[in-house]
């Protein structure tokens, strides 16, 4: 049984350093234009260089997403692009469109190729047709059972399986989504999407306009096209059993928090599955951690099947315990104390913790100071301040702060 990778997100390069701090195998980014993220979850070559730089100095690999669905306008800079992706010696190209596809084949053959969820492959014969086009690695539609999973890679093992294992969920099939664009005019097949479906809905008659059904007893909308969340991590031991490579969290939008959380609560996981699967055992503090990052419930999705609860969240919208305070510039350890910017308001008194790959250390935000040394009651966002640690400690720069955010 192979050891599949742990896939985490990077919107940009702050991102991509938290996840190879916290315990990434690879990370993915978005090729500037020609990704279906927003904008500011897009890099530029000259960060993607950099970032592709430091990556390979932590033997991390690096997959760019090229996964827009192009049009004809878009070709000339998909051509260009791959040279660029080419020079910086990005490990794989992520993509979904035919085109695209077969201009890199042409222009630039030693690039590898993975292909996206958004392609919806959802049988052994499509991943042979991709196989066919030179396609290494293919990203399962979101909507396969774990035994339709474990068919595929039976009978085409040649083939590298990648398969989500964490965070949001598309209500529409394998994120294929007109909503975003019918509702607001920006389309999330273009990289625009405004994700309506975690709006508030309620269900209203044309001639009652005023006069709302609410689906749930309560005074607020449901949202009822707003799926729950994915969660993975209490059965790892299923989805290496499948013969998966790649194990891909959802979220370059997300923050360097919920990044930090999510990419080293997996690695601990994988990890332990790796070595001993099993006798592997989900353990609940993996799982209390998951809960402190922002999330709108948790689901299995399809794997075990049609979604019997899956998905659909009709009572909640985003939950959230923990946020971020800040990350750490220096530590100073003959002086026992680090330096840390601020990114939201800290009080003194929060409960405040430190999040390294291995451990979660607490402080005491009651002896924060100014960089004068001067104690402070409260930080503001881009405050730089003192915090005192233990002796011993092997604390880097980018490592994450937290604070409990419960009853604000």
């Amino acid at each position: 049984m192979e050891r599949p990778e742990l896939l985490i997100p990077a919107g940009n390069l702050e991102k991509l350093r938290t996840a190879i701090l916290y315990g990434a195998d690879a990370v993915y980014a978005g090729v500037e234009g020609l990704s279906l993220r927003a904008h500011q979850a897009e890099f530029s070559m000259e960060e993607l260089a950099q970032g592709g730089k430091e990556a390979h100095q932590k033997q991390v690999k690096v997959y760019a997403a090229l996964n827009i669905f192009a049009r004809d306008s878009d070709l000339s800079l998909v051509v260009q692009r791959a040279g660029e992706l080419a020079e910086i010696g990005v490990d794989a190209v992520i993509l979904s469109d035919p085109g695209v596809l077969r201009l890199i084949r042409q222009n630039h053959p030693h690039l590898s190729l993975h292909l996206s969820t958004q392609a919806n492959t959802t049988n052994a014969e499509a991943v042979r047709f991709w196989r066919e086009q030179g396609v290494s690695r293919i990203v399962l539609a979101r909507e396969l059972s774990l035994a339709e999973v474990a068919w595929i890679k039976a009978e085409v093992p040649e083939v590298e399986l990648e398969l989500f294992v964490h965070g949001a969920m598309c209500v529409a099939y394998s994120g294929r989504c007109l909503l975003s664009a019918a509702l607001t005019g920006r389309s999330a097949n273009r990289g625009e999407c405004t994700h309506p479906c975690r709006w508030g809905y309620a269900l209203v008659e044309r001639t009652r306009p005023h006069e709302p059904f609410f689906l749930e007893e309560e005074p607020r909308y449901s949202y009822l096209l707003s799926s729950r969340d994915l969660r993975m991590i209490e059965y790892l031991p299923q989805l290496l059993a499948a013969g998966v490579s790649s194990l891909k969290v959802e979220g370059r939008m997300k923050s360097v928090y919920y990044l930090a959380v999510v990419t080293r609560t997996y690695r601990w996981a994988l990890d332990a599955a790796d070595q001993n699967p099993t006798a592997y055992s989900c353990q609940p503090e993996w799982l209390a951690e998951l809960d402190k990052v922002s999330n709108r419930g948790y689901t299995t999705g399809f794997y075990f099947g049609e979604q019997e609860d899956a998905a659909l969240n009709t009572g909640q919208s985003y939950r959230q315990s923990h946020g971020l305070a800040g990350t750490v510039l220096r530590h100073s350890p003959q002086e026992h104390k680090i330096l840390v910017e601020l990114r939201n308001r800290l009080s003194a008194g929060d409960e405040t913790e430190l999040l390294l790959p291995e451990q979660t250390v607490p402080l005491d935000s009651a002896k924060m100071t100014d960089e004068e040394g001067n104690p402070l009651a409260e930080g503001h966002n881009s405050y730089r301040v003192y915090f005192p640690v233990a002796d011993g400690l092997e604390i880097p720069a980018g490592a994450v702060l937290r604070r409990k955010i419960t009853g604000d």
